[in-house]
C-alpha cells in the first residue's frame, strides 16, 4: 500500500479534528465518545484509529486547534506596547483590553464558548484526564488567558510601582477576579444566546459585562473612576 503524503495525513486528522468540534458544541464533552466522532466523520472505524490511538488525543488536538484560532497575544501585546510610556492613561489601558475580550468573546462564536464551558465541566468532574491532556500542550497551544493572566499581572504591578497606589485587593486576587469574570460572562453569553432563557434573555452583553469588569478592576487598583457614562459614550 502507497505512503500517504503528510498533507493528506493531516487533512484527514483536521477532519476529524473539525468533526469533534462539531459533536462538542452540541453535547457535554463529558457525555462524548469515540463512537459520536466516527458516526460524525463517517468514516470506518479503523481509519479513525489509524489517527487518533483514544479521544484524548482527538480532544487535545481539537483544544489546541481553538486555543490557537483564538490567542490574545499580539492583540494583547499591540494594546500594552503601544501605551508603554503613557503609564498616566493606565485606566484607558484596562478599558481597552476589556474591550478587546468583549470582542474576542463575540468573535469567537457561541460553539467556542460553549465547548470552553463544556470543558469547565469535565475538568471538574475528570480533573486527572483533564490534566494529562493539558501536559500534552505546550506553552504556544495553552488556554489563551494564562497568556492574558500572565500580561496583566506585570502590567498591574508596572502600574503600581510607577503610580504608587495603594489597591484594595493584591494582583494575585486581582487576577483571580478577571478569569473568575471572563468565566461568569461567557456563561452568562452562551445562556443567553443559546438556550432561550427568557429571564437571560438581552442580559449578558459581552461589551456592557466587560465594562463593569473594566470598572471593578480599577477600583480594586485604587484608581479613582471617570464618569463611566463618559466611556461608555465612546
Amino acid at each position: 500500500m502507497p505512503k500517504v503524503s503528510d498533507e493528506y495525513f493531516e487533512n484527514k486528522k483536521n477532519e476529524i479534528v473539525d468533526a469533534a468540534f462539531r459533536v462538542c458544541s452540541k453535547k457535554p464533552i463529558t457525555s462524548v465518545v469515540m463512537k459520536d466522532i466516527i458516526d460524525e466523520t463517517g468514516f470506518s472505524h479503523g481509519l479513525i484509529y489509524k489517527y487518533y490511538k483514544d479521544l484524548d488525543e482527538v480532544l487535545r488536538d481539537l483544544v489546541i486547534k481553538i486555543n490557537l484560532q483564538n490567542k490574545l497575544d499580539e492583540k494583547l501585546d499591540a494594546i500594552i506596547e503601544s501605551n508603554e510610556s503613557k503609564i498616566s492613561r493606565w485606566k484607558s489601558v484596562i478599558r481597552e483590553i476589556c474591550g478587546m475580550l468583549s470582542q474576542q468573546m463575540i468573535d469567537s462564536g457561541t460553539d467556542v464558548i460553549k465547548i470552553s464551558l463544556y470543558s469547565d465541566m469535565l475538568a471538574m468532574s475528570e480533573p486527572e484526564r483533564v490534566s494529562r491532556i493539558a501536559k500534552k500542550l505546550d506553552v504556544d497551544t495553552q488556554s489563551p488567558l494564562l497568556y492574558l493572566a500572565q500580561v496583566m499581572e506585570q502590567y498591574l504591578k508596572k502600574i503600581l510601582s510607577v503610580k504608587k497606589l495603594r489597591p484594595v485587593k493584591t494582583v494575585d486576587q486581582i487576577i483571580q477576579f478577571i478569569i473568575i469574570s471572563y468565566h461568569g460572562i461567557q456563561t452568562g453569553f452562551v445562556l443567553s444566546e443559546c438556550y432561550g432563557a427568557n429571564h437571560l434573555k438581552n442580559k449578558y452583553k459581552p461589551k456592557e459585562m466587560f465594562d463593569c469588569l473594566a470598572d471593578s478592576i480599577i477600583a480594586m487598583m485604587g484608581g479613582k473612576m471617570k464618569e463611566v457614562s463618559e466611556w461608555l459614550k465612546k
